[in-house]
């Protein structure tokens, strides 16, 4: 075993601080590492803490932290902020805010970049995750960058997806119902010592019911859960319900349904291979004269990028074909 992977796994914060840097930073060696941490993966439990901006999910991340680690638990977050468009790295605004951690021993926080990815998480989260996962840690939590709906994939790395509202939201709501409101485990009214409180709680059970097949057969009643996270209200309360969720995966997926769940594994797997090739394919292509060419012909008027486009996959293709015969002679 190399030895960033024991030092890893022996909980040394300077070698998974450097490993996540290197993992966000798409450095190719970092596989390997990697391949050799995921055989201890599998023990910690994933929250995930997602919803629309300014509802408060680093302030309620920071006060869960207080409380697992009041429990004797060890955490680990990661906190996906947008990308600098200067440096291309996270913008670091969660961590600033749970700043009074960073002494804790018990506690690894981590800023992780969007990279411009859609549905809330990036590859580099999830192979986080793992690192996390194999350093020991017994929670990890993954407070998302909050961008909407389209951030769903929170769903596919959680065993735990608790989605944050604010009171006042009303009828967005009934907007944002075929997005985030359909991976929730656990529903949050932040701030309920505002306003219109009653009623965000009442259309969020209505969507609740409406939309959740689960619920329906009576498997998971997704829970509405009011805090005021600044003032530590309702933070335990939460705590409480992710553990009866906890309990109810065991109970329908056995113990080893957290981390090996077939369908997690085969959605991971597919992103994985998906982006492989992407890469692969993208930087063969880019080395490729007949690339910069199709660029010419459009910018000339002599052809269309969606020709274009067909044409390099083709020639690509026949490419690898041709290489692939060579080979077998």
């Amino acid at each position: 075993m190399g030895s960033i992977a024991e030092k890893v796994i022996r909980g040394d914060i300077r070698s998974v601080a450097r490993l996540i840097r290197d993992i966000d930073d798409d450095v190719v060696e970092v596989r390997e590492t990697l391949k050799e941490l995921y055989s201890h993966t599998g023990r910690a439990y994933v929250v995930g803490i997602t919803g629309a901006p300014g509802v408060g999910k680093s302030t309620l991340v920071d006060a869960m932290i207080v409380h697992l680690r009041k429990s004797g638990k060890t955490v680990g977050v990661l906190a996906v902020d947008p990308t600098s468009p200067f440096s291309g790295g996270a913008l670091l605004g969660d961590r600033v805010r749970m700043q009074r951690h960073s002494t804790d021993p018990g506690v690894f926080i981590r800023s992780l970049a969007t990279r411009g990815q859609f549905g809330g998480l990036t590859q580099s989260t999830r192979y986080a995750i793992d690192v996390l996962d194999a350093m020991g840690k017994d929670y990890i939590i993954v407070e998302t960058v909050g961008v909407g709906q389209d951030e769903v994939d929170i769903v596919r790395a959680a065993h735990t997806t608790v989605i944050l509202v604010v009171p006042g939201m009303g009828d967005d709501i009934q907007a944002i119902k075929a997005g985030i409101l359909e991976v929730g485990d656990i529903f949050v009214i932040n701030k309920a010592d505002q306003e219109d409180v009653e009623r965000t709680e009442n259309n969020l059970k209505e969507m609740i019911h409406l939309g959740d097949k689960e619920v329906q057969e009576m498997v998971w009643e997704p829970p509405v859960i009011r805090t005021e996270a600044v003032f530590d209200k309702g933070v335990m309360e939460l705590l409480l319900e992710i553990d009866k969720h906890r309990d109810y995966l065991t109970t329908t997926t056995g113990n080893k349904g957290f981390s090996k769940k077939k369908e997690r594994i085969r959605e991971l797997l597919h992103d994985m291979v998906m982006n492989r090739l992407m890469e692969d394919f993208s930087t063969q292509m880019m080395k490729d004269d007949r690339f910069e060419q199709a660029v010419d012909s459009i910018c000339k008027g002599e052809t269309d990028p969606y020709t274009a486009c067909d044409n390099l996959i083709l020639s690509r293709k026949t490419s690898n074909e041709s290489s692939v015969r060579m080979d077998e002679r």
